[in-house]
């Protein structure tokens, strides 16, 4: 098998090889080109020692220096250059304790995680392929090099690298590997939430998000997400669905595409079911406030996670407007705008999409028909360029002010319910008509003194469905 290396990388090789030393490209890079990928990364393994390495190239800088890792930079390009190791005991379940540097290739690769992970590759020797890794890529095997207790136990994190890449790739799981992670996945305990995050992420936004079912099935989730195992084991029998709450969730993430927000969120948009659940005396379920409900657990699973407050905000928002319904109405649709924000509600329309067809076939021709609607009626109002917000609102406070408002709550409340007017009739959104009915608001608060606040008139424009 010929693989095409990079110049860069050739060069690297070449260089190292001049000065005696054995070099290969190795790893991720050499299975996605086996695969007839284009490698993101090219990292090579080498006899050299790191201080050897350096020697050879004027720019590096140290990566991993104490595991033999060093990145040499190639105009401007970094590329990791690690030299052929032997780890020692792995006393924290992710990285040796020590290494020792060895001369031979094949007891570095005897240390990698996956046989298909296990293959080296120059020019001169040609691909290096000691543990099938060909072989299980052809048949499509995801397979632990050597015994899969003892690679697991070395670093627990491959556990969950393995369903990611079962996920990825398409392939099945080896069986002594499964049943390897059914036993060790305890251990995932001693994880970072960083790195369970990392993993977790790269799993749902690949080709089979859904294949978190292969996590729920090892035991996986029971450790790094255990709500994904209590909505496995919710059923959920009523007119809007034919799956558990589970099989629902894995449906709607395969219906939607491959963006980190909308994946989370449709991992997320249900795990409040089991909490709010009751079944009436016909023997059908109910899951009345399950939107807000699924948000606060939501919202704990990403901090526990330690997610980035930007993706946590917008899932935590989507997931708890989901179940929101608003009339296909204009005045309807800028309402769910101002509700679930401008930023966010064409991304509402896709998990409310993705929501739709993860249920009832009896019901989906009929909700996504729905949605055809409100996804027109937005087009039209963004088009039009509707007012949404109080940041696109004719008047400010300062107009309001000036106008003889005194500041405090009042004034917010009172720009609200001008808000709330223009949320009615876009086309009361001009200055002049906005301080008459400021005024007209006033007035009327003051023949009515009993009442503290300026309110919005009350407007029957969302349907919150419990299912």
């Amino acid at each position: 098998m010929k693989i095409i290396l990079p110049e860069k990388v050739k060069f690297i090789l070449a260089q190292l090889e001049e000065y005696g030393f054995e070099a290969y490209a190795v790893g991720g890079c050499v299975r996605d080109a086996c695969l007839g990928r284009l490698p993101n990364d090219w990292d090579i393994t080498t006899s050299a020692s790191p201080e050897e390495v350096k020697g050879i190239f004027p720019k590096t800088f140290d990566t991993g220096i104490e595991h033999g890792t060093i990145t040499v930079l190639v105009d401007k390009e970094g590329f990791e250059v690690t030299t052929y190791r032997i780890d020692g005991i792995y006393n924290d379940c992710r990285h040796p304790a020590q290494v020792q540097f060895t001369s031979s290739l094949v007891e570095d690769l005897k240390r990698r995680d996956f046989t298909i992970n296990a293959m080296a590759y120059n020019e001169r020797t040609g691909l290096v392929d000691e543990f099938g890794g060909v072989k299980d890529l052809k048949d499509g095997i995801l397979r632990c090099v050597g015994n899969p207790e003892e690679r697991f136990g070395e670093d627990a994190l491959r556990m969950m690298r393995a369903v990611r890449f079962c996920s990825q790739l398409g392939f099945r799981m080896e069986e002594r590997t499964a049943l390897a992670i059914k036993k060790l996945a305890p251990s995932l305990k001693k994880i970072s939430a960083e790195r369970v995050q990392a993993e977790l992420i790269k799993l749902l936004v690949s080709p089979h998000p859904d294949w978190i079912r292969l996590a729920w099935e090892t035991g996986i989730t029971a450790v790094v997400l255990p709500e994904f195992d209590r909505v496995m084991d919710q059923p959920q029998n009523n007119a809007h669905h034919i799956y558990s709450v589970g099989e629902h969730t894995l449906e709607t993430l395969k219906a939607i595409r491959p963006d980190k927000v909308l994946r989370l969120t449709m991992l997320l948009h249900d795990m409040g079911k089991p909490q709010v659940v009751r079944l009436d005396e016909k023997g059908i379920y109910h899951f009345r406030g399950h939107a807000a409900s699924s948000a606060v657990i939501a919202r704990t699973v990403m901090k526990r996670l330690k997610l980035d407050n930007d993706t946590s905000g917008k899932v935590y928002r989507l997931v708890a407007n989901h179940s929101l319904y608003p009339q296909a109405t204009p005045e309807g649709v800028r309402r769910g705008i101002f509700q679930i924000g401008e930023d966010l509600f064409p991304l509402f329309l896709e998990v409310k999409r993705a929501d739709i067809l993860g249920q009832s076939p009896q019901v989906r021709e009929t909700k996504l028909n729905y949605l055809e609607q409100i996804s027109q009626l937005y087009s039209e109002i963004m088009y039009r360029g509707d007012c949404l917000s109080l940041k696109n609102l004719a008047i400010t406070g300062n107009d309001l002010l000036r106008d003889g408002v005194k500041p405090g709550k009042s004034l917010g409340e009172l720009l609200n319910s001008l808000l709330d007017d223009v949320l009615k009739d876009p086309g009361h959104n001009e200055r002049t008509y906005l301080l008459e009915r400021s005024r007209q608001l006033r007035r009327e608060l003051l023949e009515r003194p009993d009442e503290k606040t300026v309110a919005p008139p009350e407007n029957d424009i969302y349907t919150v469905s419990e299912n």
